[in-house]
């Protein structure tokens, strides 16, 4: 164990290279650039600062102390990526959480890719390598994609080749954007998925929409329900009131299925039948998610 949060042998010799100032370097043709752009070195963290253009803006503290967990048995197995800037001072590309729990142990160094970047190519590679994570929210997506293309000029046809996406996934996900800001609140905090986000961008009135929106809370409708509550809408007055579905879920359940989600920490789903049969689904997002749910309750 405590072999692992030694510093590790890597790049020694070029670490004290970045520390001489007169082997400085600010671009890909200066002396010695050759030799530390594209190395991996152990760069002390004291002399990394966080990235100004990274789009997350939400850290889970206690996945950040998992992970530190791992890191202190096994090091830092993935290096993060910074790009050089004047004397001895580093700037994070990608890695913030592994650069956050390794401070988090109290490290002295971390192994580092080093780059060199401008600013628009910094903000590029941080939104692109952002979105290629899987436990970003909808929004979090349409708001780097919504970043790329006004802060990089990029066409939604050159994001999607960016990007690796179809255009129409990328349109979906813009659209986004045009919801409430509390529509959009609630697609961060989990209550609503993108397919309840995608149907109430058809209701265009923002009164109605966020009436809508406390419907799926309150009644915790499903996408298809929504779909079809959205529709009954469009067909009818603007202002049309419309009732609870066939087989509303009683209020008994919608109360426990709160308390299972405060319990929880997360949102569940209710299916009720309306015949006295129903069904609670946890959903969970890795194994060792669904391990902390299962001891819960044991």
């Amino acid at each position: 164990m405590a072999n692992a949060i030694k510093k590790q042998a890597l790049g020694r010799g070029l670490s004290a290279l970045l520390k001489d100032p007169s082997a400085d370097i600010t671009s890909i043709k200066d002396k010695n650039a050759d030799k530390i752009v594209g190395s991996i070195v152990e760069i002390e963290l004291n002399s990394i600062e966080v990235n100004p253009f990274q789009p997350r803006s939400n850290f889970n503290e206690e996945a950040i102390q998992e992970l530190a967990n791992s890191i202190k048995e096994l090091g830092v197995i993935q290096p993060i990526t910074v790009r050089k800037l004047e004397g001895n001072r580093f700037q994070l590309v990608s890695g913030e959480r592994r650069y956050r729990a390794s401070k988090y142990l109290g490290l002295d160094t971390i192994p580092s890719y080093i780059r060199i970047a401008n600013d628009q190519e910094m903000l590029e590679m941080a939104l692109v390598e952002n979105i290629q994570r899987k436990d970003l929210d909808p929004i979090e997506i349409s708001l780097s994609y919504q970043r790329l293309i006004e802060e990089i000029n990029l066409t939604q046809e050159e994001l999607s080749t960016r990007v690796g996406k179809k255009r129409s996934t990328v349109t979906n996900y813009l659209r986004l954007l045009k919801l409430d800001p509390i529509v959009q609140t609630g697609m961060r905090d989990g209550f609503l998925s993108m397919g309840h986000g995608r149907a109430l961008i058809n209701i265009e009135d923002t009164e109605i929409q966020l009436d809508i929106y406390e419907r799926i809370i309150k009644d915790n409708l499903s996408v298809r329900q929504t779909e079809q509550l959205v529709q009954k809408l469009k067909e009818g007055s603007p202002k049309e009131s419309v009732s609870t579905e066939k087989n509303e879920t009683p209020s008994n359940i919608k109360d426990g299925a709160h308390h299972i989600s405060q319990f929880l920490g997360k949102k569940v789903e209710i299916k009720w039948n309306g015949k006295g049969k129903g069904k609670v689904t946890i959903p969970f997002s890795s194994e060792e998610e669904f391990d902390k749910i299962k001891n819960l309750f044991q």
